[in-house]
């Protein structure tokens, strides 16, 4: 039999894993990036390097977007992150690092590379900007999901490749001449009898003598749907675990706005908060911390704000909130009024007696 090349090799490469985390981490980290970080000082709004640094440009070369962006996918893809502070201010974060961790000491990072350079410096903990997922439990789901689904998603799509798949069958006489030259004219022959077949919708091929072409037919159907389900059902397994609800990742708009508060409080909240910690932390001193200084971060809202009119409306008649205070809530900055530092309750929220006495003198 001479080494004709008829079975071409099929690729191993599953790319379904990298897209169903890219989706599901590219969703979180575009929500963390449209917050607003503002350092408060009671009620007061501190506006200075850090604040420029948090949300306009943290180093020379990303937008405080894109660093939040890569910051998030660090974070989740890789259990870890770590920031760190250059001598001009900029927040960097590392590529790599060495984490030297101590029972009653402060932990050290060493060989910390960014791009391709690597500090020689060696970092306390309470010089860096550091964070953990920490949860083991999707790394082990995740490395599990890929070799059952990778297995499963890259038989389906054999499978569906070989659909309507023509085949065919060359039967040749023993060939005499066996020299490499031959078997290059041979094999140059069947490569344009292929490629026809392939490219033309309508291929006609001479007979040779001792050369013959016996088509076969393929009447296995497997739907593409088959390699949608498996698709979805990986995805499904990452969102879950990240705690991304379903039905925002389906486009579904039946109780959307239930699912995206869900997705806000159960997903985005404890990411902001472990930032929020972090921050406080390593940004302010401790003294100064118990005073009253805080970071304060304003997740975007998933509601309009002409939607909520109504409920604003009562909070504020009802006296449970004054203007400055809800404007807070809305996430809106304090206005300099003190009308709105009031607190107001309408007749409709007055006892019943006082209700009484108007209308008596009235």
């Amino acid at each position: 039999m001479l080494d004709f090349d008829l079975i071409e090799g099929t690729s191993e490469k599953i790319h379904m894993k990298k897209l169903a985390i890219q989706i599901c981490v590219d969703m979180i980290a575009r929500t963390i990036s449209q917050s607003d970080f503002r350092m408060k000082n009671g009620k007061e709004i501190i506006k200075d390097e850090l604040y420029y640094r948090l949300n306009v440009r943290p180093n020379l070369n990303q937008t405080a977007s894109t660093f939040w962006q890569e910051l998030v996918h660090k974070l989740i893809k890789e259990n870890e992150v770590l920031v760190i502070k250059s001598d001009t201010d900029d927040l960097l974060i590392a590529d790599s690092f060495t984490h030297t961790e101590y029972a009653v000491f402060e932990d050290s990072f060493s060989d910390v590379t960014i791009k391709n350079y690597t500090f020689n410096h060696t970092f306390k903990m309470s010089d860096v900007f550091y964070l953990q997922y920490t949860n083991e439990k999707l790394t082990t789901l995740l490395d599990g999901l890929y070799t059952d689904y990778g297995e499963l998603f890259g038989r389906i799509v054999e499978f569906q490749k070989r659909k309507n798949q023509i085949r065919g069958v060359v039967d040749i006489e023993t060939v005499q001449d066996k020299s490499e030259a031959a078997q290059a004219k041979l094999q140059n022959y069947i490569n344009k009898i292929y490629k026809a077949f392939s490219e033309k919708s309508v291929a006609i091929v001479p007979q040779q003598k001792g050369f013959k072409l016996d088509e076969k037919s393929n009447t296995n159907a497997h739907p593409v749907d088959e390699v949608n389900k498996v698709t979805d059902g990986f995805l499904y397994q990452v969102a879950n675990a990240l705690g991304i609800p379903i039905a925002l990742l389906k486009g579904e708009m039946a109780d959307v706005e239930k699912q995206t508060r869900n997705y806000m409080i159960f997903c985005i909240d404890p990411l902001l908060k472990k930032i929020k910690d972090e921050c406080d932390a390593k940004f302010i001193d401790k003294s100064v911390y118990l005073k009253g200084k805080r970071m304060d971060i304003r997740r975007i809202s998933y509601s309009n704000i002409f939607d909520v009119a109504t409920a604003v409306d009562k909070l504020r008649s009802s006296g449970i909130f004054n203007g400055n205070e809800l404007r807070e809530k809305l996430g809106e900055e304090r206005a300099d009024d003190p009308m709105l530092d009031k607190f107001v309750i309408t007749k409709n929220y007055q006892e019943s007696s006082e209700a009484l006495k108007g209308g008596e003198k009235e």
